[in-house]
């Protein structure tokens, strides 16, 4: 992101599997919780089979600071060291994950915990030491690994094997052979770590994301495997494919992957392979001592490779997410030497520049705006992969189609998940530290030293090679605030190049050019701190044309419930009494380390809070109508002639820690104002309000068009009272993100409140409700500054007048709710709300949570829909979605609140009206969560 004068925003690089299928055994994010003497002992034995081609990740480690190690390093890595008084670590650790899973510290997620954390304790080296075990020698053996932050001296049964010179670098990729050294029994691997400054080194950091991590994620964070083989191996197998479009007809496959001979004499070898049951290959090749091959296979040489009526794989919602399997075997003499297997799909991905200079996506010849959100993975890169499934789950139910990385590229099974869930994904490196430190003028991080070009080009051939066969993976952005140098970006693209990379690649995430690849086709123009809902639909700065990278209106006011899990007492006081206070759980950055353009955004719009739980319920109006209208703006704007939008991504899709800021979800996968807000936006077939120009605007986000539909509008005084309704009939709209635009509402509607309500409708032919959507309006517009716009907001110089909300009077709302238990271990609430009130006043905003019996949101759940309006008399079905388990054997109940509806909690069955003995009080404000 942009980081003008300003100390900038984010950044980040996590570590990644390169090239490998890991699966986690022992886990850093629920490992071992005791220290101690015996800690090494803890720390499983790794078995490693001599099955030719086997792969194998050590189980964990046992680590230690230098600091308090004086045997030589010679021992310190032979088997048999006594390990007393070491920590255990999972088999993808940093250091920090390691400690927190051993309970030296408290929860660094709550209040200023993490404060408290030495820093010191992690500017010296530390070591990792690991066992496994052989039974026979006969085969070669290799540690394959990437993932090292920041470099490492690693050592085999005493000996060293590689320098921190050598392995330095989060992403590069390193085969070491160790077949000389492994024994019969037992042997020790042991890394020493070297300390993270992401300034200096090829990594990651976080700049203004959340409080770095303290021990700046030094460690090691993805597997180190162990690698068995015969005389010749396979590496670098992939398949290249080239489908046809637009007719999809038919897809030409070419497999390739290197055969090298590690032995001092010529050899033959013959490499087979499978796609599937159909495909079957095979050639022989010779190879001269110590010679390494290219073995291809085409659909010249085989047939079988050029398919007809292939499999296509398709984003989500735009078709299914098939997936091929490539097998390759190399023999010796009849003898298994090595195999290989990589999964890919077919599609193709196209990403010209637009007449206007925008970037424009197409998968498999159809275009279609990225929907996105900037990824974060836990601030220690503990690897969970429910919890990322989990998040991935949420990506869809909120209708978008993208992620972005920069930098944190995370392990293999992400891009797994994103294969199979059809969620594409932009990886790229990060702005704000080394990576971009010969670009980026006076801003953090070092210059480039001879040193570096190799590891970054190294760097960029492992992601290269490990990312190009996941069908979810579209571009590779080389450079995010900065574009790369002429020397930098050779380097790339010739990695890439090499490494047969399909994609487009991006110069940049925001507005810049690159010597060889040219315009980025992208901006960040921002906003990161808050701007009213009406800045979206202009087409300037950060609103709805061409391809936003990062943008947000900023601050995430979590819902009480996780404010409450992190923040102690008087930091909630201070939270909505006190604006200009820096809020720890912000950010580090003077730029976004207080709320206060949030907060008088608040209080000038909605009328200065009354205390805590009125502040909250306030900021999830604000959070709704504000992400609900970025979402919304951008998706009017992608089929328009001239200036379309072509691609926004919410700045951030989630957040590594317990944030207020810059997330659609909370740490603990709450849902409030912000990820209704993005829901409702990226409905299917949506009906929606233009700020700009008051038209009621039909988006079909579906590929087939729609027809025979109805639209209607209806404004509302915030007492109930209807003051204009308009109806549209015969309303039809193209698919594929085009839109029609059926109503327009007047400039001046007599009669009609400062604050006022309108209630957009949207029918089929069959007069079923297909889309609703209820705004809160004033005749008072926001008004914005733009001549004083800066990297990271427009400044707003008078503000809407929403106040009379407050004035809604409390409205009585029923819920029946009832629970079904699946055989797969899911649940399904379903909860039926009705407004029961006899008046005119409708239940704004009316939202409906799955807790325990101890009132404990039950999470993750998806919604059908939440956070709904209903005028009198109206009712709607909601459902959830949930791990059973997540109960925790609890009976599963809803609460039920709204801007001006009691809180009440209702079991999971029966009926039970909300009512107060306050409900005939106008001016009463319900309570929130």
């Amino acid at each position: 992101m942009f980081h003008h004068p300003a100390p900038r925003r984010r950044s980040a690089t996590a570590a990644v599997a390169l090239g490998l299928l890991c699966t986690l055994s022992t886990s850093a994010w629920a490992g071992s919780r005791s220290a101690g003497p015996d800690a090494a002992a803890r720390v499983r034995v790794t078995p490693v089979p001599a099955t030719a081609g086997s792969t194998t990740a050590l189980s964990g480690y046992a680590i230690q600071s230098t600091a308090k190690v004086t045997d030589a390093a010679s021992e310190v890595s032979s088997p048999g060291y006594p390990a007393s008084g070491w920590y255990s670590a999972g088999s993808r650790s940093t250091v920090l994950a390691a400690l927190l899973a051993d309970g030296k510290y408290a929860d660094p997620f709550f209040s200023t915990n993490q404060q408290k954390i030495p820093k010191a304790d992690f500017q010296v080296p530390w070591w990792y030491r690991s066992d496994f075990t052989v039974t026979d020698t006969t085969e070669r053996s290799y540690l394959d690994f990437s993932g090292v932050i920041s470099a490492a001296d690693v050592y085999v049964n005493g000996k060293r094997v590689a320098t921190a010179g050598e392995v330095a670098g989060a992403y590069t990729r390193h085969e070491l052979d160790i077949t000389s050294l492994v024994r019969s029994g037992t042997n020790t691997v042991a890394f020493r770590i070297r300390p993270n400054v992401p300034n200096k080194n090829l990594t990651m950091g976080w700049l203004d994301w959340l409080q770095p991590p303290p021990d700046q994620n030094m460690g090691i964070v993805r597997d180190v495997l162990v690698r068995r083989g015969g005389p010749v191996a396979l590496r670098d197998a992939h398949v290249v494919t080239e489908l046809a479009v637009p007719s999809l007809a038919s897809a030409d496959l070419t497999v390739k992957a290197q055969a090298r001979n590690e032995t001092s004499a010529p050899v033959t070898a013959t490499v087979s392979g499978s796609i599937g049951p159909d495909v079957s290959f095979s050639k022989t090749v010779s190879l001269a001592a110590h010679e390494t091959k290219t073995v291809t296979f085409s659909p010249t040489d085989t047939p079988g490779l050029h398919l007809s009526a292939p499999k296509v794989w398709w984003p989500a919602g735009m078709g299914g997410q098939p997936l091929y399997g490539l097998d390759l075997t190399a023999s010796v003499a009849g003898a298994a030497s090595d195999t290989a297997h990589e999964h890919f799909g077919i599609r193709e991905v196209t990403a010209p520049l637009n007449s206007d200079g925008a970037r424009q996506y197409s998968v498999n010849g159809r275009k279609l705006l990225i929907k996105g959100g900037g990824w974060s993975p836990d601030e220690f890169l503990r690897w969970d992969r429910t919890y990322v499934e989990d998040r991935l789950k949420y990506a869809l139910d909120l209708g978008l189609n993208t992620i972005r990385l920069e930098g944190h590229i995370e392990p293999d099974e992400f891009f797994d998940l994103a294969d199979r869930y059809g969620i594409l994904t932009l990886p790229g490196w990060e702005c704000c530290d080394k990576w971009e430190g010969n670009v980026n003028g006076s801003e953090a991080g070092e210059k480039w030293t001879a040193a570096d070009y190799p590891v970054a080009k190294a760097s960029m051939a492992a992601e290269a090679a490990r990312l190009r066969d996941h069908p979810s993976v579209i571009s590779f952005l080389i450079g995010s605030d900065f574009a790369p140098d002429a020397t930098i970006e050779k380097n790339y693209l010739d990695a890439l190049a090499a490494a047969d990379w399909p994609n487009p690649v991006v110069a940049a995430a925001s507005d810049k050019s690159s010597p060889i690849s040219g315009s980025s086709g992208m901006k960040m123009t921002g906003p990161y701190d808050w701007i009213p809902p009406n800045y979206w639909y202009a087409k300037r700065e950060g609103g709805a044309t061409g391809f936003n990278s990062e943008t947000s209106a900023g601050p995430d006011i979590p819902t009480l419930d996780t404010l409450r899990r992190m923040m102690s007492p008087a930091e909630l006081d201070t939270l909505w009494k006190s604006p200009t206070t820096k809020q720890y759980h912000r950010s580090p950055s003077s730029t976004f380390g207080t709320l206060k353009l949030y907060d008088n955004a608040l209080a000038g719009r909605y009328g200065a809070p009354s205390g805590l739980t009125d502040y909250v319920r306030k900021a999830q109006l604000a959070q709704y109508e504000n992400v609900r209208a970025q979402y919304e703006a951008y998706g009017r704007n992608a089929t328009d002639s001239a200036q379309p939008a072509t691609g926004v991504v919410y700045w951030m899709f989630n957040s590594g820690w317990t944030s207020l800021h810059w997330q659609l979800m909370d740490r603990y996968l709450d849902q409030g104002g912000a990820y209704f807000g993005a829901k409702k936006a990226n409905e299917p077939l949506h009906i929606q309000y233009s700020y700009d120009t008051r038209s009621v605007v039909v988006v079909n986000n579906r590929h087939a068009s729609a027809s025979g539909l109805t639209a209607r509008v209806t404004l509302f005084n915030t007492d109930g009272t209807r003051k204009y309704d308009r109806t549209a009939t015969g309303v039809g709209v193209d698919g594929d993100g085009a839109h029609s635009t059926p109503l327009t509402v007047p400039s001046s509607v007599s009669g009609l409140s400062t604050t006022y309500l309108a209630r957009l409708v949207l029918t089929d032919a069959e007069g079923k409700e297909v889309s609703r959507n209820v705004y809160w309006l004033s005749t008072k517009s926001d008004t914005l500054d733009w001549a004083k716009t800066d990297w990271y907001y427009t400044p707003t110089t008078s503000y809407a007048d929403l106040k009379g909300l407050n004035s809604m009077a409390q409205v009585p709302v029923s819920a029946t709710a009832s629970t079904s238990v699946g055989a797969d271990g899911a649940s399904r609430t379903t909860v039926t709300v009705r407004n029961t009130g006899t008046g005119k006043t409708p239940s704004l905003l009316t939202d409906v949570h799955l807790v325990d019996a101890a009132g404990k949101p039950v999470l993750p759940v998806r919604w059908s829909d939440n956070q709904v309006s209903l005028w009198p008399g109206e009712s709607t079905t909601l459902t959830a979605t949930y791990r059973t388990a997540d109960l925790h054997g609890s009976a599963p109940q809803v609460r039920v609140s709204g801007w001006n509806t009691p809180e009440t909690t209702v079991p999971a069955t029966g009926t039970r009206s909300i009512r107060d003995p306050r409900l005939d009080r106008p001016g009463i404000g319900a309570r929130s969560r």
